[in-house]
């Protein structure tokens, strides 16, 4: 019997809404916020422009800004960019929100619980042992592959760590595409 893996499956790890950030509110002191319905205000100080993206505090409504631009000369904005900006273009909130240094800048980090989903094919116990399987991620998900492979499979992490083979660390976080192959349950 070949050890080779018989049958490729993929995995795509989704992101369903955007993270919550972990922010402390000036008011209440809580620490979840989020970009509601995702808004830009964009500031002219003569040709100077400032960009923050508005969040709001999940606990008490109240608005703050990130800083995306700080006095930032009006011609070193791609047009296209800055009507984005006026626009409040979904995308563009995404990707800014997801930006790291956005994140470090305005000292926030992304709860990302209930912010996304995998999708996996149902039903694949019958096929030939083993198996091999492709992640893919189309939003930098941050997630421990052992716990995302639990959730898929519907297995404990013990039996996780005793059943699979990975192409990376099963116990590191990661934001990337990853294989892996299941062998046959003892």
């Amino acid at each position: 019997m070949s050890s080779q893996p018989h049958t490729v499956l993929p995995w795509v790890v989704r992101r369903t809404r955007l993270p919550f950030l972990s922010l402390r509110c000036p008011d209440c002191r809580s620490e979840s916020a989020t970009t509601g319905e995702g808004r830009f205000r964009v500031n002219a100080n003569r040709t100077l422009l400032d960009v923050w993206l508005l969040v709001r505090c999940v606990a008490c409504d109240r608005t703050s800004k990130l800083t995306v631009h700080e006095r930032t000369p009006v011609g070193s904005f791609d047009r296209a960019l800055l009507d984005g900006y006026h626009a409040n273009d979904p995308e563009l909130v995404a990707s800014t929100l997801l930006d790291p240094l956005l994140a470090r800048r305005n000292r926030f980090t992304l709860d990302w619980k209930g912010a996304w989903r995998l999708d996996a094919p149902s039903a694949w116990l019958d096929e030939a042992w083993p198996v091999k399987v492709e992640v893919v991620f189309d939003d930098p998900v941050p997630v421990r592959p052992d716990r995302l492979i639990a959730h898929g499979l519907g297995l404990s992490r013990n039996q996780v760590l005793r059943r699979i083979k990975c192409d990376i660390p099963l116990r590191r976080t990661t934001t990337a595409g990853f294989t892996f192959t299941v062998m046959a349950g003892s």
